[in-house]
């Protein structure tokens, strides 16, 4: 599958990226176990927040195959705190505030909403496997029950 940009197979475009609360996070140095990479709009809305809560209620079966996860969007260090405090999540947010993760990973595109046209995240997921390549790509992402398509996929890559 493909985004138009990443196809699976392709090596992920690394990245160093503010995080809450840890500082900054590598995608590189993260090499040696399966990284979900999800981009997601905007915090605190109702869409963001059922797809955050789920991948928390999930976390656990995700690191007990010694996945991580990481959510980035263009919200800053500030919001994702509070939206991480609020809902109690249980991995990093990455603020990608100028959008250039985004740009790079093909996520970041024109979108229609209500007839107004305007440029920001199509919610997205990469799987990326222990070697740093990208093993699925869900573009376009409906939020019910994609976490669980998530955790399946990582399953069936750590075999």
């Amino acid at each position: 599958m493909s985004n138009g940009t990443l196809s699976e197979g392709d090596m992920a475009p690394d990245f160093v990226l503010p995080a809450d609360p840890d500082g900054e996070v590598k995608l590189s140095s993260l090499r040696g176990r399966p990284v979900v990479v999800y981009f997601y709009p905007k915090d605190m809305t109702p869409g963001c927040t059922t797809q955050a809560c789920d991948f928390r209620d999930s976390n656990a079966r995700i690191t007990a195959i010694g996945a991580e996860v990481l959510g980035i969007s263009p919200d800053s260090i500030a919001r994702h705190a509070k939206f991480r405090d609020k809902h109690e999540l249980n991995f990093q947010l990455l603020a990608d505030e100028d959008h250039a993760v985004a740009d790079a990973w093909g996520v970041w595109r024109r979108k229609k909403n209500y007839g107004r046209e305007y440029e920001g995240i199509v919610r997205s997921t990469f799987l990326i496997d222990a070697d740093g390549r990208i093993a699925r790509i869900w573009d376009k992402v409906r939020v019910k029950g994609h976490v669980d398509q998530v955790v399946e996929a990582i399953e069936a890559l750590a075999g």
